[in-house]
């Protein structure tokens, strides 16, 4: 790869110092406490903000806009987050592309010209001029409303896409003549948790719950129904397909490219599926099942006429893709294609072949399968880092792959599939320099004698004297892999002098099914464990210590900043939770968290269960007297995946409790849900408060510090 300098495109920005230890004084609003109080197995649990659970109530609403008012107006008034926002938002301003993709007559890709607040979706016919298919900056007038997904019928001339508004997990599907851009009078509503799938050109399939009593921001949804759609029909009367005897919390269903089968994967939480499919080509469309048991994960990455193609991890905790005969389904009957390795894989394909991603480490290794499972080649990709794509329809004759680490901003590369040569095919031009900066893979020891995977990414030439300001970032649930990737936000951070730390706690999946039931339910000490360590490893390194240190992390990763803030306070200077699942008695009363129960397990399960869980629950392990860490929590307002409540007790909680001068704050994003669909002004000023109130609160003298890098182009 040619690189080529850009000379003389170095900037500095002089930024103003903070007196040391100059804290602003703070006043918290007064929340009030109710007398509520809950019984599990014989003991009493007072959960005295159980009023902020809700989300229609004026007392409610009038708590979030005076807890907002003292945390931007604190936000406000740190000297140089004004310059953060500045830095973020010239460094955010450069081109962004996907991957092409291939409908009917056209190549359609997303773009973001740099700071527009979503992507544009445009499309291509060959040789043609793009042009804009559907520009989601124009749904709303705060773009708040975002294209969530889109899917194109047999021929490419219809075409379904989902909008999400508000950052809400709940979508309306519109359907339009995806030739002239015309909408059609088919749109759907109340529709959560779906992709959507076309048979034929006559109608898709779409998966939903019943629209809950009470807030649809909150209230439980238990009961996932596939459903599908006729053309020109309205939607009270689609067909429900699978899920109304049957209950089950997640049922998704998709139709094969040839168009022959239906396959239908039901769970009832977030690991393991049942598998069941239907010949669409039979007068009867009888549904088959081919696993009726949770106990595994199963998923059809490809089919032919006669056989169904399935990755899954039975009998093979790291995986492996099997051949299912449909003439012959007993599992005993599978034949084994690529079979389990001492590495995690996951599966792809296109054009014919399967793609098998194997993480060494939580870095990708890539390796091509004929469709009887010969190995044909090693695919080399650009460097060291995560690779993502591969895959595509049959017919394809190009396929394309994306490639990034910690400092290389992702670039798309275009594969042919017969030779295995990779080309690149779309490099962004970013004002920052890889050069400049290092990653660095360490192993440190766990409570326990575990081996855990670190990587440390910072600027070159940076002295370990324990005084760098240092984000350790983590997550460490739900057999999520945390594998390198680059991000705008953490290029300006350690711009900014800052080390960025990300740990592969277990919990995750990045050494497969052991290692994610190694973090659950009776085991989820060992992911804060994990965690705790990870920060020691790095004060006792003198990469920081902890007066430099924050922790960081969103979701699930919330719920590990909030466990381990309460269990080792003494460990850093700042806790960052973000949408952060807090409440561990109560989480699965609400939308659909009962499905993380094989994560957690819950409080009525067990009465061992229950004091495991209020053992750490953050919300329930918040003392007085105890000096926590300044804590910035972030939440918002339509985060229906794990509702705002949690946030909103567990501030309120540290806010009653802390002792010392650490401020406490919450940051209550408006129209803003769990993440996805965000628009970049709403996440540059998220990140730009982040920044400003951990480096504000760690002391740090920023002067002259935040600059960008040469930028590289190709």
């Amino acid at each position: 790869m040619k690189h080529i300098l850009l000379l003389g495109l170095t900037f500095f920005l002089s930024l103003p110092i903070i007196a040391q230890n100059k804290k602003m004084q703070l006043t918290y609003p007064e929340t009030r406490k109710d007398n509520t109080v809950d019984t599990y197995f014989g003991e009493k649990v007072a959960d005295p903000y159980r009023w902020l659970e809700d989300d229609l109530s004026a007392e409610t609403e009038a708590w979030v806009k005076s807890q907002n008012e003292v945390t931007f107006n604190y936000l406000s008034k740190i000297p140089f987050r004004e310059d953060i926002k500045k830095r973020l938002t010239e460094l955010w301003n450069y081109e962004k592309f996907t991957a092409p993709f291939k409908e009917g007559e056209y190549s359609y890709f997303y773009k973001n010209d740099g700071l527009q607040n979503q992507y544009v979706l445009y499309r291509q016919k060959e040789n043609g001029d793009p042009e804009v298919f559907l520009d989601p900056n124009t749904f709303s007038k705060d773009a708040t409303t975002s294209l969530s997904s889109i899917s194109f019928s047999e021929n490419g001339k219809l075409a379904a896409y989902a909008i999400s508004e508000g950052g809400s997990d709940w979508r309306k599907v519109i359907v339009i003549d995806a030739i002239s851009k015309k909408q059609l009078g088919d749109t759907l509503r109340d529709i959560k948790f779906s992709g959507v799938s076309w048979y034929k050109n006559e109608g898709f399939y779409y998966s939903s719950y019943d629209k809950p009593e009470g807030s649809e921001l909150s209230a439980k949804t238990d009961q996932h129904k596939l459903y599908y759609h006729k053309l020109g029909t309205a939607q009270k009367e689609d067909q429900v397909i699978f899920g109304d005897e049957l209950k089950r919390r997640y049922v998704g269903g998709y139709v094969t490219e040839n168009q022959k089968y239906l396959i239908i994967s039901a769970a009832v939480s977030t690991s393991g599926n049942e598998l069941y499919y239907a010949d669409l080509t039979t007068t009867d469309k009888t549904i088959k099942p081919l696993i009726s048991n949770v106990e595994n994960d199963y998923n059809v990455i490809e089919a032919d006429d006669k056989a169904l193609y399935v990755y899954t991890n039975h009998n093979a905790p790291n995986g492996k893709l099997v051949k299912v005969n449909l003439s012959k389904t007993d599992q005993k009957d599978w034949v084994t294609l690529v079979p389990e390795t001492k590495d995690v894989m996951s599966v792809n394909s296109g054009a014919g072949y399967f793609f098998v991603e194997y993480m060494k480490d939580a870095v990708s290794v890539v390796e091509q399968y004929d469709m009887k499972g010969n190995k044909l080649r090693n695919i080399e990709l650009p460097g060291i880092g995560s690779a993502g794509g591969f895959g595509g329809k049959k017919t394809d004759k190009d396929l394309y792959y994306s490639f990034t680490n910690y400092v290389t901003p992702g670039s798309i590369y275009k594969l042919d599939p017969k030779t295995g040569k990779s080309t690149l095919y779309k490099k962004p031009i970013v004002q920052f320099n890889p050069n400049d900066f290092t990653s660095e893979q360490v192993f440190y020891t766990s409570k326990d004698g575990t081996k855990v995977p670190m990587i440390i990414t910072y600027r070159k030439g940076t002295v370990l004297n324990g005084k760098n300001p240092t984000i350790l970032y983590g997550y460490g649930g739900f057999n999520i892999s945390l594998t390198p990737s680059f991000s705008i936000v953490n290029a300006v951070w350690m711009e900014m002098g800052g080390i960025y730390a990300v740990p592969n706690l277990r919990g995750g999946g990045e050494y497969g099914k052991a290692w994610h039931d190694a973090g659950t339910q009776m085991k989820k000490q060992n992911v804060f464990d994990d965690f705790i360590a990870a920060g020691e490893y790095l004060i006792e390194n003198n990469y920081t210590s902890k007066d430099y240190l924050a922790i960081r992390g969103g979701s699930n990763g919330g719920l590990l900043v909030g466990a381990t803030m309460t269990q080792r306070p003494d460990l850093m200077k700042v806790a960052l939770p973000a949408v952060g699942v807090l409440d561990m008695l109560r989480y699965h009363t609400f939308t659909a968290g009962a499905g993380w129960a094989y994560d957690y397990g819950t409080s009525e399960q067990s009465e061992e269960m229950f004091h495991y869980l209020k053992g750490y629950s953050p919300v329930h392990n918040v003392k007085e007297g105890v000096e926590y860490p300044a804590t910035l929590v972030t939440t918002g307002d339509h985060d229906d995946r794990v509702v705002p409540a949690h946030s909103f007790k567990f501030a309120a909680e540290l806010q009653d409790k802390q002792s010392g001068n650490n401020p406490v704050l919450i940051r209550i994003e408006t129209n803003a849900g769990h993440g996805a669909g965000t628009p970049v002004s709403k996440t540059i000023e998220q990140y730009a408060d982040i920044f400003g109130f951990t480096l504000y609160n760690m002391n740090i003298q920023l002067d002259d510090q935040l600059k960008s890098s040469t930028p590289i182009s190709h």
